[in-house]
């Protein structure tokens, strides 16, 4: 054997893999197709957020929580229904959601600290649910932010690894696309593949596949942590499942164009498991990036609970699609209005005060003050007056924002942002007074407004979240804003099957000997560990779970 174990892909849960391995005196061989300078993976433009429960954070701004509250609602919000029979999709994912949220309400603070990440004191409320006690959502804010957004989790990792490199303990073999897994008497002994060109494009950049030789490696032991699918939309569109109604005709993409799934289809092709392909968690508040990194690059809006939110013909979505609360149910009623599936789009309306105060843009490039670790940046950024510079920055550039002092201006504006005009001015006015007077009392039968009184009771997002409930057509509050949004690819819910040593099963339910899996290839545990609906905050996390457990099953 060339090798103690091999890992395939060099992101969060690889990298965390390696290290346990690293630790435990193993030899490790880390592959990835993409370039040195992509070490990190997807985690390194992610903004950070890491779901704790029962955090010090939480208990200095008087948040209430425990391992039985934060159960229900991952229980709630996974919706797990696939457990019939004994090779049931969901069995395992039940049993590594569970350790996930004893990890969550455990150790993994300290685990954190251990490894280089630190924890800013903002705790967000992420995912605020679909209004149901035990339904989806969180009960209360989870949303820790690490010192350095992703860069500050995935980081630490990517420099051990280059120390284990260098004390020899890890050999790094970046421009190595893997195309088979090699399989010798039913088990899993290495991996074979081509050695791609040398090519020196930045992080995330699209690379070239121009192949110049062939490479095998073997060992007793080989991890799959290649991600998920969001970065191939035609092989989104293939699996888009039919409850999410009709997949949108333009997305933007969230995540890099290598993330394309080709560690399922190889790891399914060895004889791997792969259960719930129909899950995914894409978004619905995506925008189109002025400044573009790979191809189609979208950017996130991790939107406070106050703006406006209208469908592409001017209408108020329903509850529980309201900004922050329910992911998939906005997005299957984008995707099953039957006179919205022509249209990809849905609006933001709100004002100059909304957003200084609740717009965050999701990645670490775009939280320069987090990304920094600089404290003082972050006070004036956060707490100052305005918005953040990247949030300017987008409101200036961004093809998908409009700027208006008054109404018929800014609806004029959106028309000119679609084929053709689809807003009616007085409609979205009519839609707009209703909204605005329910403003006039702390209490109201409207339930984003609500919502939003009630999000002001958290300590949190009244200092640095929630603007102060003001009517959108007070001139006080100006200039009007409105943004134009897009469905946003990110997430795949399922994955290759895995027990809770991260140990791949086959199709009958034994174990794939000498094959683990990890990350978002593996479902983040199980092949489901988020059943239908994720909590925030738990992908970073379940990389870093997985991708422990699996590093120490494997050493």
């Amino acid at each position: 054997m060339d090798y103690d174990a091999v890992i395939v892909g060099a992101g969060l849960a690889g990298l965390v893999a390696a290290n346990e391995l690293v630790q435990a005196g193993r030899r490790v061989a880390l592959v990835d197709q993409e370039n040195a300078a992509n070490l990190g993976g997807q985690a390194h433009w992610s903004f950070g957020g890491l779901f704790l429960v029962d955090s010090p954070e939480q208990r200095r701004l008087g948040v209430r929580d425990g391992f039985d509250l934060a159960w229900s609602d991952w229980r709630g919000s996974a919706g797990w229904d696939r457990l019939d029979g004994p090779l049931a999709e969901d069995q395992w994912a039940v049993r590594w959601g569970k350790a996930y949220v004893e990890f969550a309400a455990g150790e993994k603070r300290a685990w954190l600290r251990r490894h280089g990440i630190r924890l800013t004191p903002m705790v967000g409320w992420a995912e605020r649910g679909d209004g149901r006690a035990d339904g989806h959502g969180n009960s209360v804010p989870r949303f820790h932010v690490a010192w350095g957004t992703g860069t500050g989790v995935s980081g630490p990792f990517a420099a051990r690894a280059r120390d284990a490199e260098t004390r020899g303990r890890l050999a790094y073999h970046p421009r190595c696309r893997v195309d088979d897994l090699i399989v010798e008497a039913g088990r899993v002994t290495g991996i074979s593949g081509v050695r791609l060109a040398p090519d020196a494009a930045g992080r995330g950049l699209a690379s070239n596949r121009d192949a110049v030789g062939y490479f095998t490696l073997r060992a007793p032991s080989v991890l799959i942590a290649t991600g998920g699918i969001g970065g191939d939309h035609d092989k989104v569109r293939r699996l888009w499942p039919e409850r999410l109604g009709s997949p949108p005709r333009e997305m933007v993409r969230g995540v890099p164009a290598y993330v394309d799934g080709r560690g399922l289809d190889i790891a399914e092709a060895a004889g791997a498991r792969v259960v719930n392909r129909d899950r995914m968690w894409h978004y619905v508040e995506g925008l189109r990036n002025w400044n573009p990194i790979w191809p189609g690059h979208g950017i996130r809006i991790l939107p406070g609970p106050s703006s406006l939110w209208l469908d592409a013909l001017g209408r108020r979505l329903p509850f529980p699609a309201l900004p922050g609360y329910d992911t998939l149910s906005t997005l299957r009623h984008l995707r099953t209005t039957p006179d919205l599936a022509a249209h990809d789009h849905s609006w933001f309306v709100l004002t100059q005060a909304i957003i200084e105060k609740e717009f965050a843009l999701s990645g670490s490039e775009q939280n320069g003050d987090i990304t920094s670790g600089d404290w003082l940046r972050v006070l004036r950024t956060r707490l100052g007056k305005g918005a953040s510079p990247e949030v300017e920055a987008f409101k200036a550039h961004g093809a998908d924002f409009v700027v208006a002092d008054a109404l018929d201006d800014l609806v004029a504006g959106m028309n000119a942002l679609t084929p053709t005009p689809l807003l009616d001015v007085e409609g979205v006015r009519r839609v707009i007074a209703a909204r605005d007077a329910q403003i006039d009392n702390p209490y109201a039968k409207d339930l984003q407004i609500q919502g939003v009184h009630n999000a002001r009771r958290y300590l949190g997002d009244r200092l640095a979240r929630v603007a102060k409930p003001h009517r959108l057509l007070d001139p006080g509050s100006g200039p009007l804003i409105a943004v134009k949004l897009h469905v946003l690819t990110r997430k795949s819910l399922g994955g290759i099957q895995t027990d809770l040593d991260s140990r791949v099963l086959k199709p009958d339910g034994t174990v794939l000997e000498g094959l683990y899996a990890a990350g978002e290839a593996a479902g983040f545990g199980g092949g489901g560990a988020h059943g239908y609906n994720a909590l925030e905050g738990t992908f970073l996390g379940g990389c870093l779970f997985t991708g422990r457990a699996a590093g120490r099953a494997m050493a």
